[in-house]
């Protein structure tokens, strides 16, 4: 798109407003995350994946919600920002290990899971991988 008739400065103030907007409706989606819990539909699991649910279950769904669908205290995960395409496999180990400072949403910082296993992370991240290809989300 081209600004006709329009100064330098004025074709830049014009790009800041459009990439504030931007930024301001993206947030803005990510803020109803932080409140909303979505419909998560469950696909019948692989065996892997029923491991991973029931480790989910216990070190998991108290901040992120039943089926990763978020709670009051930690975002969704079935959802589009932690498809394989912007976080991969080993951000979920990472994550886990480490922890995770907030930047995807206002729950604050993740603490890292240290009694959470290599091989349980390996079939939670297959869980939820599963859940987020179920729910449109590849």
């Amino acid at each position: 798109m081209t600004l006709p008739n329009l100064s330098p400065s004025r074709k830049l103030a014009a790009g800041v407003v459009l990439v504030a907007l931007a930024l301001g409706a993206g947030w803005f989606a990510l803020r109803r995350q932080d409140k909303e819990s979505a419909e998560i539909r469950v696909p019948e699991l692989s065996p892997v994946a029923q491991s991973g649910r029931l480790a989910f279950d216990r070190s998991c769904s108290a901040c992120h919600g039943v089926h990763a669908a978020g709670s009051e205290k930690g975002p969704a995960l079935v959802h589009r920002v932690y498809q394989p395409g912007l976080h991969a496999d080993s951000a979920f180990e990472l994550a886990v290990r480490r922890g995770v400072r907030a930047h995807h949403w206002s729950f604050g910082d993740m603490p890292p899971q240290p009694e959470v296993t290599a091989t349980e992370v390996a079939s939670i991240t297959r869980y939820v991988r599963e859940l987020q290809k179920a729910n449109g989300i590849e």
